[in-house]
Order: structure tokens, then sequence, then C-alpha cells
């Protein structure tokens, strides 16, 4: 269904065929990153790569570039070269799998296959696998040779590229070896004699090298000086006719790691690779069962380890961290890893530990964190978010019910490094976290929680149609969202603080969920729950914003009558026409200068319809599962074939039908595009698809397991259509499934 290739299966693993393309360094555009826990490949269409680390601040160790990086080309008995870094119209296919990429081309009778692997766990370089096959009557005589331009990048929103570009070239060096490990080539500075490192703390005073590596024998290697180093690995090799000979490289950060055996690490990786994954099968949704896996291994290789805060981070990615070089906003990360509470939680929680790492003493958590990793605090972007406090308390109560691993809770994590203040046990600085949300973020005349500078949307709430100027709105606004979402959360949170034998804080947290669950009811207008208040004007009466809606279903807000008539009107209003989802409002005007359909003016939100297909779950409307597949690639792919965005890796929303650009994704007023590899288009379907299956964490306490048309798998979970499952539990559980409660220790758990 799609113009750039078709799906299918390698290795036992969702494999994706692009088209043959021509080699002539074109096509750049089209990318998506494959990654493990400590760094990305950016990989194209038109076969080059591209590098991308966060352990110390947001920047491209190989960064992208016109013509490419990461080529290769070969020359057949001293005949023209042809290939991915060869000029001209030989045609070449790129493959994508879960954590790697393939090109291979033929040309006068010989066929090169180049594969760069992401080795599983934290292993900061890329494993290179070559075979070359001659299929001609003789023996061919093949020089390959394979290049990368040494061009790092810091990336930050404050720093000019000038001189965020001298920043990494004066932190960056390289070395490259042959066979045996002998040093060929060195150099001290990539680029120059730069000084000086980013602010604090941001590392970037923390040299990195990167290194080169030829494990095989014949393997040489070339530095070119002028401007941007270029390295070359060159091999020549004797194939003969019908022979397949393989070759073996590396390339990334030299960690002072050996690499004995390549082939059998390789196959290591794709085993754990595979026991990894989570599976799926849906009757109501085929495409589960090839999107899943692609998604969690996605989700997690969007991970790094973090050298400064700890943990991981798993913010964002695409154009806000890549282009922008902001890591935002605290709630992404922590929604990202929602799901990963079902098939890598340990992931989950190193990446709770390193979103709490932001926090200050007072457990204010800010909105965003910039390429240095410093907290952001500039008038141009939101400062005082009202919202991320609860993502961190969701994340951690589903964490603690799903796993029973309240120990985690006990173990220090610090804050930011900024306020020089010594670390806390997790669940203290989660406490302190809501210390700040119930007496700083507090709530207005309405009772619902204050907007601030933001809630979850960063931007337009409805109050420019009201005349309501920003200002006014940040000072006065209350959020009926956050106070829906909170009165769902909060309940989950004092059963985590109860155990945790906070009993003040527990009562305090039901109290003020039951609490902010009547304001919410009280929002009703007969149709819709509106969107926010400013004193005594409803926002959101004339205009029906998807925001609020699930969360009222699912905190108990709307009645049983409210949930059916209001899901009737979000499948009428905000579904109908749209092949990739539900829009984030109706009706849709081109207002304040926003374009219709798009971004916060009726766009396609990964983030709103998750929600959305667990609250049409949860009220058994027939339309969930129809929504959930509107998430999928396949569905993009059948609405869109011509559009990359969504082939493979999506954006954080995708622009409705209604927009001149319809199924691409707004533009921020940046340079440069790069709008896939965002978190949110492989984390939210898989939480909804999760929520499709009857899974989630109740007020007691409990882990309900519904069951429902669909199967899931992982290391750590696994439910089947009838509920029956299993948990890999860390401490005690309590199960609620259709055929009864069962409680269990660590260990397994089955009912």
């Amino acid at each position: 269904m799609s113009d750039f290739g078709r799906w299918t299966t390698a290795d036992g693993l969702p494999v994706f065929e692009g088209v043959p393309v021509a080699t002539d360094g074109g096509n750049s555009e089209h990318l998506v990153s494959l990654g493990n826990r400590r760094l990305q490949l950016v990989a194209s269409t038109a076969g080059t790569r591209s590098l991308w680390d966060e352990f110390d601040g947001l920047r491209w160790l190989l960064a992208p570039q016109p013509g490419g990086t990461g080529t290769w080309t070969a020359r057949v008995d001293g005949g023209e070269p042809w290939g991915t870094g060869a000029p001209g119209a030989t045609p070449v296919r790129s493959t994508f799998g879960p954590t790697w990429h393939g090109v291979d081309g033929a040309h006068d009778g010989v066929a090169v296959e180049q594969v760069v692997l992401c080795p599983e766990g934290e292993a900061p370089w890329c494993l290179v696998r070559v075979r070359v096959t001659a299929s001609g009557p003789a023996a061919r005589r093949v020089e390959l040779r394979q290049s990368w331009t040494v061009r790092p990048r810091f990336v930050d929103v404050f720093t000019p590229v000038e001189r965020a570009d001298e920043l990494a070239a004066a932190n960056v060096r390289y070395r490259v070896t042959a066979a045996g490990g002998r040093a060929v080539a060195t150099e001290e500075r990539v680029d120059g004699e730069a000084e000086g490192g980013a602010a604090t703390p941001g590392a970037f005073g923390a040299p990195a090298t990167l290194v080169f590596e030829a494990f095989d024998a014949g393997g040489t290697a070339t530095s070119d000086g002028e401007g941007h180093p270029t390295v070359t690995l060159s091999s020549e090799v004797e194939v003969a006719a019908g022979e397949t000979r393989e070759l073996w490289f590396r390339f990334g950060l030299d960690d002072a790691s050996s690499v004995p055996d390549p082939a059998g690490q390789w196959a290591a990786s794709l085993d754990g690779l595979r026991e990894r994954l989570p599976t799926a099968t849906s009757p109501q949704a085929p495409e589960a069962e090839r999107e899943i896996p692609w998604h969690a291994a996605l989700l997690s290789g969007g991970a790094c380890a973090d050298g400064v805060l700890g943990g991981h981070t798993l913010d964002e990615g695409s154009v806000y961290s890549h282009i922008v070089g902001l890591n935002i906003a605290a709630r992404d990360p922590l929604q990202h890893a929602m799901p990963l509470v079902y098939s890598e939680p340990d992931l989950a929680l190193s990446v709770l530990r390193n979103t709490c790492a932001w926090a200050a003493p007072n457990g204010f958590l800010p909105w965003a964190l910039d390429g240095a990793k410093n907290v952001v605090s500039a008038p141009m972007l939101p400062e005082n978010p009202s919202d991320v406090h609860l993502w961190a308390l969701w994340l951690a109560s589903e964490y603690a019910i799903a796993t029973g691993d309240l120990g985690a809770f006990a173990e220090p994590v610090g804050f930011h490094p900024r306020h020089g203040a010594p670390p806390v046990p997790l669940g203290e600085n989660l406490r302190l976290q809501f210390r700040h949300f119930v007496d700083e973020v507090g709530r207005g005349p309405n009772g619902h929680v204050r907007l601030l500078s933001c809630d979850w949307s960063d931007g337009f709430v409805g109050a420019e149609a009201a005349g309501i100027d920003r200002e006014t709105l940040h000072r006065e606004g209350e959020s009926v969202m956050n106070s829906a979402m909170a009165a769902w959360v909060l309940p989950r949170w004092a059963h985590l603080s109860e155990a945790s034998g906070d009993a003040a804080t527990a009562k305090e947290a039901r109290a003020l969920a039951e609490e902010l669950r009547l304001a919410v009811a009280a929002a009703w207008n007969g149709r819709w729950f509106r969107r926010a208040y400013v004193g005594d004007v409803g926002l959101g009466d004339d205009r029906l914003f998807l925001e609020p809606q699930p969360w009222a279903i699912l905190c108990g807000a709307a009645t049983d009558e409210q949930a059916d008539s209001l899901l009737a009107e979000i499948d009428e209003k905000l579904r109908t026409g749209s092949p990739l989802g539900a829009r984030q409002q109706w009706p849709l005007t081109d207002e304040g200068g926003r374009q219709a359909g798009e971004g916060l003016n009726g766009g396609i939100w990964f983030a709103l319809n998750a929600v959305l297909v667990w609250a049409a779950a949860s009220r058994g409307a027939p339309w969930a599962w129809d929504e959930w597949r509107r998430m999928t690639l396949a569905s993009h792919s059948a609405a869109y074939p011509s559009t990359w965005l969504g082939t493979l890796s999506g954006p954080d929303s995708y622009n409705a039908p209604e927009s001149a650009k319809a199924g691409g994704t707004f533009q921020l007023p940046v340079p440069g595009e790069f709008p896939t590899d965002n978190m949110h288009s492989h984390s939210q379907p898989l939480l909804a698809y999760i929520r499709l299956l009857g899974v989630e964490p109740t007020a007691e306490g409990a882990l309900r397991v519904g069951g429902g048309s669909g199967a899931f798998a992982s290391r750590t979970f696994a439910v089947g259509p009838d509920s029956t499952g299993r948990l890999l539990a860390a401490g005690p559980v309590v199960v609620e499934a259709r055929t009864g409660r069962v409680q269990g220790e660590a260990g397994n758990v089955r009912w």
C-alpha cells in the first residue's frame, strides 16, 4: 500500500523493504531512527546514515548533510565505482529492520549487501556486516570502500549554530583501526582547535572518541583532513564464482571494548531482540502482529543512557530535539514510558527516575531541558506548566501496581544539578511533586486545577475566540482536562502512597480526586465537557475540544448516559471522514493565523487518541478498535501512500483531511525538517492496544486484566482474549481478571 516499499519478515521480525532508488545522494528527507538504549542510527532510503547521541547532551556524532554520510562504493575488477557513495543511477534498495538498516545492490555480476546493526543493550557503536557475492563464471576482485564524514553537531536552541558546531567539534575526536586493532589514523581535533564547553551541567567538556574499525585482514584506513575529515575503510577481496565473502566493521563511540567475534555478537543480538520485543495478535486489527513489535523497537530505540542526570532519557525526538535542540516537555518521556511497564519495566523505571531528576527540591518539575540538559527558562516557552507532575505520578503508580516493585521508591534519585541538593528516595521526590501540584499549582475559583503557562496543550485552548488574551488565560485560567486527569491519577497515587506507609498523603490525594471529579461533572454543558474556565467564562461551549472528554469518562465524572452520548458526538464530529483518527476539535476554522486541521487547530494527536481509544473501550463503543486501527502505520500508508511521513514512523500530530497538507504535520518556524521519529507515534499505539485488552491499574491498587479481542505477550507480561495471563512480579501484586482475583508475590504470577 506504500509507494516506498512493502512489509515482510526476516529472522522472525518485521522488516520494511524499500523500493530501489538511484544512488544519486538524494532522498535524504526519507529518514527513520533506529537504535538501542545508547544511540540512534538515523538511516535514509538512499542508503546513508547518521549517528545521534544524548548521553552528555543533544548532539550529532555524524550529522546529516547534503549527499549523506555512512556510504559505500564497490569497484569490480578495476571498473567504475558504484554504490551509495558513487554518483550515477545504480539502483540500491534499503531494508529497515527494528534495530538495523541494510542496503543492497548489484552491478557487473557482483552483489553487495551492507547491513548496519545497533546491538542490543547500551553499546555506543554499530556493527557492520558486508556480504560480497559473485554470480558470474569467474572469480572477481572487488574493492570496497566505506566512508563517513566526521561532522559532529551540538544542537541547542539557545546556542548559535556556529558556536554549537565549534563546541561539538572541540569535544569529539576519532580513531581508526584495521585488523587486530592496529591504529592507522587518529585526530586529536576533528575541526580546528576550538576551546570551551557547553554551559553546565551538560558535559560537552568530556571528550568523546569515535572509532572506525575493520575486523578483517587487508582492511586499511585513510583520513582526509580537508574541511570536515572523512574516514574511509578500504578492503579488497577475491570472490570465487558463486561464492559469498563476509566482512565485518564497526563505527561509533569508542568505549574501549573489543569485539573478538562479531558474527557471534550479531547472532546473539538478534536472539536477544526476538526475545525482548512483545508479540500481538488480534482478529480486530491484523496490523497489530507487525506493528506492536515494530513500535516497541523504535520506542526503546529512542532511549539513551543519561550521563548527566542518570537513568535513561526518552524524549520526543523528531524536530524538537534533532533540529530545535530541546527535550520537551517533561510529560513526554513519562508518557512514552507508560507502555514499557508491560514489556521493559526496567526501562520504564529508568525513564521515570531520569525525568524526576529534572525536578527542584521544592517539587517543581520544569517544562523542558535545553541541548546541554540545563533547565529551560525563556519567556517565549512555557515556564510554569500545570500538568507535568500528574504524568510522573501516573507512571509511578502504574509501574508500582503492575510490577509490585515498591522497593524502587526507596532508592535515591538526585534533583537537577543546578540546585546542588542531596538525593532523596524516589518516593520522596514524587511526594514533593504532589505537594507542588497541590500547594503551588493549586485550584481556581471554579474548583479546577489552575492552567498556568500550559496544561497538556502548550498553546491554543479557545481563549482567543472568547476575547481572552494569553496573559489572562495563564493567570486566571483553570484546566478541565487537568482536573479530569488528576481525578483518575490521584486515587492510584494514593494507593502507592499508602503502600509506602504514607497514609496522610493517600487520604489527601483521594479527597482531592473526589473534589476534582465533582468539578469536572459540573463542567458538562449538555453535549460535552468544557475545555477550561477563566473566571465566569467557560471555554468550549461552542466548540468540542477532545482533550478533557476521555478523561471525564475514565475518572467517573460522566454518568453512563453522558458518556455514551459524548462518545456518539465524538464519533460524529471528530472522527467522521478522518482516516487517521479523531481530530483535536470541532468545528474547524482558520483562526488566529492557524491553519484549520493542523496542530492545535484540529490536528490528529497520538497523545489524545490513545486515551480516546481507552475511554471508548471502557464503554464498549463499537468503534474503539477502529480508532486504534486509524492510528496504525498501515492506515497512513493506505490513505497517503506517497507520503513518507507515517510509513515507518510519524510525528506527534497528523494534519486532518481539511488541511492543504493532509496526512503531513504542522511546521514549526525553524529551519530544516525532521518530521518523523516522534516517540508519541510509537508509544501511544502501544498503550492504546494494551488498554483495548482491558489492562489498567485500578484505584484500589489492583491490575485489572479484562481481556479483549486480541493478545499481547512480552518477557514480563502476557494476556489473552479470555483474560488469562502471566506477570513477572518484583513484589506483591493483585490481579483482577474475569476468572477471579489473584494475589501474588515476587516471581511468576499466573491467572
